[in-house]
């Protein structure tokens, strides 16, 4: 898969395949990009800053798929509600250059309304 136009049409075939499109509410959509991205988190919990950085090839394994997970209902959700997430992210990355410009924030974990 080359981009996310691609991804999307690719994950719209796939569910008209199945006749799961039924399914496919925002809603439910969402609810699924929570849980995967829960199962996300789970490969990290209990481990280490140091462990967190230095995933044996399972550990990999499963954060690779994970991540896959989270993208892919992300796609749907976006299609089915109409974002363009390539134009979302360049409109997002210009609010935080905003809120968070680099001569004011840098080494800070500060949130913008505490500076």
């Amino acid at each position: 898969m080359q981009d996310l136009e691609s991804a999307r049409q690719r994950l719209r075939d796939f569910a008209d395949a199945r006749d799961w499109d039924q399914f496919h509410s925002p809603k439910n959509l969402s609810m699924a990009l929570s849980v995967e991205a829960s199962e996300l988190v789970e490969c990290f919990q209990w481990l280490t800053e140091d462990q967190s950085h230095a995933l044996n090839e399972d550990q990999l394994a499963a954060v690779t798929d994970e991540i896959a997970d989270v993208q892919l209902y992300l796609i749907r959700l976006a299609d089915k509600v109409g974002v363009d997430i390539a134009a979302a992210i360049e409109q997002k990355l210009k609010k935080n250059e905003e809120k968070y410009p680099a001569a004011t924030v840098r080494g800070s974990s500060k949130k913008y309304n505490e500076y």
